[in-house]
């Protein structure tokens, strides 16, 4: 029983990390929040529902989430943060807050009003329900696809950091904006392609979410974000190795408490974590005492 808790625990934090990276994407690079970030990921279990409906196959319809996703944080990004750079770091931070709280408000609303308030849920069939066990584990095909989507996700973003000449752009400017000015770096076209990004790993995420829940709702993505919050203060700022570490820690544990604790306790565990955590060790698990170098770390 505990063992199937943790394999349990394990594929739901994995999509909790897979979220929570867009996250941590964004304040690696540019040291702001994206609140916003709730709204794309809802965004993206919509656009996945929708072409579904459609009648497109599950798989384009991903695809399809993860490419609108990426756009619409691409659009936040232009209108919610481009024109706050002129601002002084104080100001800019208070403003990015309020800007992307805005920008999230009015995803919600017309999430809300395309949807009449209801809850969606994928059409029956539209993933097969298999089941199987291995060493006394039963597995679902779900969570089987779930686990490799996600793997080959954050192996691919990683690639894309630290082995292409873009990820190296990404990484001169999260290190030093001026400096990589300097050398030939345009900062606005990094921030878009980050912000692309953590928006296709955002929709992504919802359409995983949608999946193993079957419930897509306008305001799903609000407990997720919060959840995101945990786990990237846990796990370090702008760290991606500490967001993953901390993000898996994150579902087994809120697996565990669910199966032996009484439901209500979840989210007073979780977030006692993180007071907790906070009070040993402020920086995160693998987060500096210093500077934090944003995605300059894994």
């Amino acid at each position: 029983m505990l063992a199937q808790q943790l394999l349990n625990g394990l594929v739901a934090g994995s999509v909790y990390a897979m979220f929570s990276l867009g996250f941590t994407l964004i304040f690696g690079v540019q040291k702001l929040l994206n609140l916003a970030h709730a709204g794309v990921f809802m965004a993206g279990a919509f656009i996945g529902y929708y072409a579904v409906v459609a009648g497109l196959p599950l798989w384009l319809a991903s695809i399809l989430a993860m490419l609108g996703s990426g756009m619409l944080a691409a659009v936040v990004q232009v209108t919610a943060f481009r024109k706050l750079r002129g601002l002084t770091p104080q100001q800019t931070e208070f403003a990015a807050i309020i800007s992307t709280i805005g920008a999230n408000l009015i995803l919600i609303s017309i999430a809300q009003r395309v949807s009449n308030t209801k809850v969606l849920r994928f059409p029956f069939g539209t993933f097969p329900i298999e089941f199987y066990h291995v060493a006394g584990l039963r597995v679902s095909l779900l969570q089987i696809i779930i686990a490799v989507v996600v793997l080959v996700m954050l192996a691919s973003m990683v690639w894309y950091l630290f082995k292409t000449p873009f990820g190296r752009q990404v990484r001169a400017v999260a290190q030093n904006e001026r400096a990589a000015m300097l050398l030939g770096v345009n900062p606005n076209a990094v921030y878009l392609q980050t912000f692309f990004m953590s928006g296709a790993l955002a929709g992504m995420a919802g359409v995983l979410i949608g999946l193993s829940f079957n419930s897509i709702h306008f305001l799903m993505g609000e407990p997720y974000l919060l959840k995101a919050f945990v786990i990237v203060v846990l796990g370090g700022l702008g760290s991606i190795s500490g967001c993953v570490v901390a993000g898996l820690i994150m579902g087994m544990l809120q697996t565990l408490t669910v199966a032996y604790l009484p439901s209500g306790l979840s989210d007073t565990i979780i977030y006692g974590l993180l007071f907790v955590g906070l009070l040993i060790k402020p920086s995160g698990l693998f987060g500096s005492q210093t500077v934090i170098a944003g995605v300059g770390r894994r």
